[in-house]
């Protein structure tokens, strides 16, 4: 049998096929589809209407109200009204309203699991990668096709492995990783083909450190960010409420040592945090590069940065000192649930003694939602996008980097290494 990437695999798998060849045209059969209240029903339930279908299996349809909640102004009530009727008017089985943000709720309740093949409604899809899944985005038109008829077509792609030797540094996270290979390669590098993460720095990451990771393939440019999944997938899945029944072997859902990929190298052992200046993720570079920059906002939130993992990261650096005279620190978590674990290890309570705004959790200042970014500040971010305007406002100067070097920042009142300052 020909030897398979790990992408070939699933698509493969997706299409009803025993091998695939890069290049080549598939008709997938999509296991999931998920879309939010941007991106979903104020698009899709009109053009339903016009075609005369209805969907194809709702149980395999995912609605997450993040993007315009909570409901500040007549036009984001409409929006998520819309949203709310809709669901409400297909019986949908699976809402998840006001909880959190799509790449975190979806996943903490099981509905990505190795081997499946998903389409979501957002260009940070890809973060179902990191289960050894097959996820990326797709618009409106694209979603209207595979939510009336539960395929999709797809070009099979070549896969680009990232191979990450070593170990990570106390401080140092798959944010930095991520921004040293958007650095590195462009926000093009990806080419829109498959990404994976492999070594041994990626296989000791958490299951949240590795969504971190496959969120940012985006801003690489790729179509997939792919992680091989193992124990710590299933423990995660498992600890989701997914069956053992439900769970597959891992063992398939590798890609196969003689298979064809383009490597790179990479050394987590001398990798340093990384900031990505204005106004490009690809603008990377150590965090030593940025001696005495001020900044007068930091903002831990959005799926990119604010799970449970980097509240406690934040945490590790602030441990309820005051931050900086001058410095707006403002928090989102990243779902309710990982906000109650947080408050219950007594982590909320010291960020707000450090001075923290807790925000609602909600994709908020990252979709530009909220108004919480000051105008012509400077802002260092754990979000995944540092474009101008991106995050509400046109004069902000937007700096990218990990929940640690933001958390050192705040403290600080300038970009600043995190690694002298973990408590």
């Amino acid at each position: 049998m020909t030897s398979q990437t790990l992408a070939q695999k699933l698509l493969a798998a997706a299409a009803g096929k025993q091998t695939v060849r890069v290049g080549e045209i598939l008709n997938c059969r999509v296991d999931l589809a998920m879309f939010h209240d941007s991106s979903g029903p104020r698009r899709l339930k009109p053009m339903l209407e016009e075609l005369g279908t209805g969907l194809w299996d709702r149980s395999k349809v995912v609605l997450v109200m993040d993007h315009y909640v909570p409901e500040s102004d007549d036009e984001s009530r409409r929006i998520v009204r819309i949203a709310r009727d809709w669901a409400q008017e297909q019986a949908l089985p699976h809402v998840y309203d006001s909880i959190g943000i799509c790449h975190v709720v979806v996943p903490e309740h099981g509905h990505i699991r190795p081997g499946m093949f998903c389409v979501g409604g957002d260009s940070h899809s890809p973060t179902g990668g990191a289960f050894g899944a097959y996820m990326f985005g797709v618009g409106s038109t694209e979603m209207l096709g595979v939510v009336a008829s539960g395929e999709i077509w797809i070009k099979v792609p070549q896969t680009l492995l990232m191979q990450w030797r070593g170990r990570l540094r106390d401080g140092v996270t798959a944010k930095d990783m991520a921004l040293c290979m958007i650095g590195r390669f462009g926000m093009s590098g990806g080419r829109y083909q498959a990404v994976q993460f492999a070594g041994d720095a990626v296989r000791a990451l958490s299951m949240q450190e590795r969504m971190t990771l496959s969120n940012m393939s985006a801003e690489l440019g790729s179509q997939a960010g792919l992680i091989a999944p193992d124990d710590i997938t299933l423990d995660y899945l498992r600890a989701a409420g997914v069956a053992q029944s439900e769970l597959p072997d891992t063992a398939h859902w590798q890609t196969d040592a003689d298979a064809q990929v383009e490597r790179h190298d990479f050394d987590a052992d001398t990798l340093a945090p990384q900031v990505a200046a204005p106004h490009s993720p690809a603008n990377a570079a150590p965090v030593t590069d940025y001696p005495d920059t001020p900044v007068q906002a930091a903002y831990i939130g959005a799926c990119t940065g604010a799970k449970l993992e980097d509240l406690r990261a934040a945490d590790r650096v602030l441990r309820g000192r005051p931050v900086a005279s001058g410095v707006k620190l403002m928090v989102a978590p990243a779902s309710l649930r990982d906000q109650a674990q947080a408050e219950r290890e007594g982590i909320m309570a010291r960020l707000v003694q450090s001075g923290a705004e807790v925000l609602p959790t909600s994709c908020g200042a990252c979709s530009g939602y909220g108004r919480s970014i000051p105008e012509g500040a400077s802002v260092i971010s754990t979000t995944a996008r540092n474009f101008k305007g991106r995050m509400g406002s046109d004069t902000a100067r937007v700096y990218l980097a990990s929940p640690y070097t933001v958390a050192a920042s705040a403290l600080t009142g300038r970009i600043a290494d995190p690694r002298g300052l973990l408590t």
